[in-house]
């Protein structure tokens, strides 16, 4: 990366917000040591906190039933300007940020799909040849209910904590679980690749992830232009494109972390395309659906030595919270309505229905 030209008129000690756990501070130092790269002589301090979804361990997420568990005390200590930005894993937040909030960039996604790690006991098995009852480890209801429906004969069970505590969890020889399933993204990040057994792979179906798995999303104050500015450089377009499509997809659903939602999106070139998917919590009922649609895609070479735009940062207009910067608005709004289509097309076949018989079942149970 470039060094920025003029970082000595853009703010002197940057704070920037963190989860307290080893794979948030990870991401977190990642996240400053490229900002390091473009502004040597800026100061970067960590400011770390708990949250909701980090004290509670004993009760499944989608039973809390509350939106941003994991990064609602950061934004508080964002809006009260303790702290500059906030680094998240994207699929933890919430696709509409609090009044006076953005995704100020996000940057270039880690592989999204979700990995098998095996117990030691099981480690000649795979998912596909573990015995009839064999438990495994989710907080995921998505993932839960995808190998409910195609691996029947496994028992699923909630397994909460960070990935050191899962992982714990797995490897206690009197413990209940043969195996759990854990984003590929984050045990990459830990450097704890080894433990991957294989790739989440089910009979005659496509596995889709959460929305935003595996990308990183920087949040700032909406009018702090100047912090934008810093954080504009990280953003990945074509990992933009794709989150915003993906947002926009479980926006228009209102979904969340209570109700099994996934989907899959790629970019190649400049055709966009996403698939979007329900299921009731046993995984019985499937409505899924997939659309594609050509963005006009500007690389950031292609500038055709226009000048920037003026005051880029002052009140955007946000996709999804998804401050624009300097990408290509028109792609950016291509992105949203196919997420936003997706959606729609799954409404048609009653998925609204579907998400809320499993929301009821979920405060019943």
């Amino acid at each position: 990366m470039s060094k920025h030209n003029n970082e000595n008129s853009i703010v002197d000690v940057i704070r920037v917000g963190s989860r307290k756990s080893e794979l948030a501070l990870i991401q977190t130092n990642h996240v400053i040591d490229c900002l390091k790269d473009l502004y040597p002589k800026k100061k970067f301090e960590i400011v770390t906190m708990n949250t909701k979804g980090d004290k509670i361990l004993d009760i499944s997420l989608p039973k809390i039933g509350e939106k941003a568990l994991f990064t609602q005390e950061l934004e508080i200590a964002l809006e009260r300007g303790h702290v500059d930005f906030v680094v998240h894993s994207l699929k933890d937040l919430p696709t509409t940020l609090p009044p006076g909030m953005a995704l100020g960039a996000i940057m270039k996604r880690e592989d999204p799909r979700d990995a098998v790690v095996m117990s030691k006991r099981m480690s000649d098995k795979t998912l596909h040849t573990l015995p009839s009852g064999s438990v495994i480890g989710t907080s995921s209801l998505r993932r839960s209910a995808q190998l409910t429906r195609s691996l029947p004969h496994l028992e699923v069970r909630s397994i909460r904590g960070n990935l050191n505590t899962r992982l714990k969890k797995l490897d206690d020889k009197d413990g209940p679980f043969a195996a759990i399933i854990l984003a590929i993204a984050g045990l990459k990040r830990m450097g704890w690749e080894n433990r991957i057994s294989e790739l989440m792979e089910l009979p005659n179906e496509e596995i889709l992830y959460a929305v935003g798995q595996g990308a990183l999303g920087i949040e700032c104050r909406e009018s702090d232009w100047k912090i934008l500015s810093i954080l504009e450089p990280l953003a990945d377009v074509n990992t933009t494109l794709q989150c915003v499509c993906e947002r926009s997809f479980l926006k228009t659903l209102g979904g969340g972390c209570s109700a099994p939602v996934a989907v899959a999106s790629s970019l190649i070139d400049d055709d966009l395309s996403m698939i979007g998917a329900v299921w009731s919590l046993d995984g019985e009922t499937l409505i899924k659906d997939t659309l594609s649609t050509k963005l006009y895609h500007q690389d950031d070479d292609d500038n055709d030595d226009e000048p920037p735009k003026k005051c880029s940062f002052l009140e955007p207009r946000l996709y999804c919270s998804v401050s624009p910067g300097k990408m290509n608005e028109t792609s950016l709004l291509g992105a949203e309505k196919l997420g936003k289509e997706v959606a729609n097309k799954l409404i048609d076949k009653n998925a609204l229905d579907v998400m809320s018989r499993a929301r009821d079942e979920i405060l019943r149970s």
